[in-house]
């Protein structure tokens, strides 16, 4: 494999792959692709390492943007990608084509796009590293506010920490709601039994 910092990137609705870009030829592919049924249906950030290489996810509205970068460069020139693509995909397919679009039907028209969002960021690293930057700090903030809401934290965890506490806690909430769903319908059947129980 060669140096690139940027390996591989895809566009995904749900666990469909509507268009993406590597040239490399490597297990990678795989890798990031069965990552999709996992992820959070809401909007979220997810990453996660192997092998000296960072699988970085965003989803928002149903859409799910990837790309797997060098571990060395570093979580902000990730994110900063995958927010140039995120801005391109919208203002290209946005509402329409990204809806109903089958799979990889996206790729020979967007494919060469994401390629050239990948050559675009390392010719402009600086560029780049300042839109990460930017990102990154609201990014941050969200999760602070998440884990002090909730009361699982005194201080902010590291910021390795973060995105596994960011799922980590929507994730609990749901439960939460879940259980609490559970026991509201077995209440209601069991008040439904009595009346039904006491009207015979």
């Amino acid at each position: 494999m060669g140096t690139e910092p940027l390996i591989y990137s895809f566009v995904a609705r749900g666990t469909m792959i509507l268009a993406e870009y590597t040239n490399f030829a490597s297990d990678i592919v795989i890798i990031a692709a069965q990552h999709l049924p996992n992820l959070p249906a809401f909007d979220n950030r997810f990453s996660f390492d192997c092998d000296g290489k960072t699988f970085m996810y965003h989803v928002e509205n149903g859409i799910t943007y990837c790309v797997v970068v060098v571990e060395s460069v570093g979580m902000e020139f990730g994110w900063a990608f995958l927010e140039i693509v995120k801005k391109d995909f919208n203002k290209r397919y946005g509402g329409g084509k990204a809806a109903t679009a089958t799979s990889n039907s996206l790729n020979e028209e967007y494919g060469s796009e994401l390629k050239k969002h990948m050559q675009y960021c390392l010719d402009h690293p600086e560029e780049v590293s300042k839109l990460g930057k930017l990102n990154a700090e609201p990014f941050e903030l969200k999760i602070d506010i998440k884990i002090d809401i909730l009361g699982h934290a005194e201080e902010a965890p590291e910021s390795t920490r973060q995105e596994a506490d960011f799922c980590a806690v929507p994730l609990r909430i749901r439960l939460r709601l879940l259980f609490g769903s559970v026991l509201l319908v077995l209440l209601t059947v069991l008040v439904f039994l009595d009346v039904f129980h006491v009207i015979s």
